[in-house]
């Protein structure tokens, strides 16, 4: 119940200038950082905007065109004078109103494709930054351990130097290793940092004002198998865009071929002749020749349009068709990736690093044999933290490229 609440909280705390941002939290989830990305992206706000000024076109483009007056006088002096008054009506001929409203509806069905594109993208885009920041604390937490660890070794080798039981070579490498990794933590400490920044650029938020997020960092996403992935590939957003795009040029098409039929205007009217007393009924019809301008320009680069939208169609569905298959291959090895490191690898050199270190405790190895199990340790931790997050990018990009 409470996450269903949550959006009308949300929604709540933006709205009212006397409430804490509904960010300002310690700890961020995802469903928060996804209402936050909702309510308050600029990108899916301009999409909006497109779309509601599609409205406008749709509304404008099935107005019939206004009638004309016009007005005449013939001499100046009021006894011989004629005034002449008429209304001309256009008539559009050749289906020209119905092309121009069919084009907008195709351009406002574009405007909603990208508008569902720009959800899904910005949807993928969050959980993707969402789960970049979820790895990057862990790895930020695990090098403090390492941090932790190198100076449990340091000093260690400082206690058995003073005892005279090992050479000051060994705390020399020692307090070597203990800055190296001390470095190394710094550095994860400001990777979380800019990562966190980057999820809060996602709503537009300049500085994050959250510290961390929750989740399942061993959580391994999933997704279909890739001719499942290939078949929902036709029907996502962005490519139905594009296809939206190709049905607008060719609607377009019809509205210059419509425009090379002329238009028929009916005047009707009155004329006052003052000399003899009379007003008499004026009725006039003009319509243009079509000798010089037939439109026929505009109706072949309306039409090579059309068909470079219909290319530039066929691109796009490769294209995504391309990545859509390189994220599907890229979310299976890391999975295999993480799985044998799960089970093999972490469990083997935890267990060496263990048994390094009470070994060199106990005076059976050398310091040398720790630093080479500690080192083979934070390798297998940091191979594991990235095929954590090339698992992660790979399923966003997938639910990117399919619009889910």
């Amino acid at each position: 119940m409470r996450r269903h609440l949550w959006p009308l909280g949300l929604a709540a705390a933006l709205l009212s200038p006397h409430v804490v941002r509904a960010e300002a939290a310690d700890i961020l989830t995802l469903d928060q950082a996804l209402d936050l990305a909702a309510l308050r992206s600029p990108v899916l706000s301009a999409a909006q905007r497109e779309l509601q000024a599609q409205d406008g076109a749709v509304l404008q483009a099935g107005a019939r065109r206004n009638p004309e007056f016009a007005a005449s006088v013939e001499d100046t002096r009021s006894a011989t004078r004629t005034t002449t008054a008429t209304l001309g009506f256009p008539l559009e001929l050749g289906g020209k109103r119905a092309a121009r409203v069919a084009a907008a509806g195709h351009a406002r069905s574009q405007a909603q494709a990208e508008l569902s594109d720009a959800q899904a993208q910005l949807r993928a885009s969050v959980i993707g930054a969402y789960f970049g920041v979820l790895v990057a604390q862990e790895r930020a937490r695990l090098a403090a351990d390492s941090a932790e660890l190198a100076a449990s070794a340091a000093q260690a080798v400082a206690r058995r130097v003073a005892a005279g039981r090992v050479s000051t070579v060994d705390a020399t490498r020692a307090s070597v290793d203990q800055a190296n990794a001390q470095l190394e933590a710094d550095e994860a400490q400001a990777a979380s940092a800019t990562a966190r920044q980057a999820l809060a650029a996602l709503w537009g938020d300049t500085q994050p004002t959250f510290e961390r997020v929750a989740g399942d960092v061993d959580a391994i996403p999933e997704r279909a198998a890739w001719p499942e992935l290939a078949r929902g590939l036709d029907d996502a957003p962005a490519l139905l865009a594009v296809r939206r795009e190709v049905e607008h040029r060719r609607a377009l098409v019809d509205v210059e071929r419509s425009k090379g039929v002329p238009d028929l205007t009916v005047t009707v009217g009155a004329k006052r002749d003052n000399e003899i007393g009379r007003t008499q009924a004026v009725v006039g019809l003009a319509l243009p020749l079509p000798l010089f301008d037939r439109n026929e320009g505009a109706v072949l680069e309306a039409s090579r349009r059309a068909d470079k939208a219909q290319d530039a169609y066929q691109a796009a569905r490769m294209r995504a068709h391309a990545e859509l298959q390189a994220a599907s291959t890229q979310l299976a090895v890391a999975r295999t990736t993480l799985h044998a490191l799960r089970t093999t690898v972490l469990p083997g050199a935890q267990q060496a690093h263990d048994a390094a270190r009470t070994g060199f405790e106990a005076g059976k190895f050398a310091f040398l044999d720790v630093i080479d199990a500690q080192r083979a340790l934070l390798q297998a931790r940091s191979r594991y933290l990235g095929a954590l997050s090339a698992a992660h990018q790979a399923a966003a990009a997938i639910d990117r490229l399919l619009g889910r």
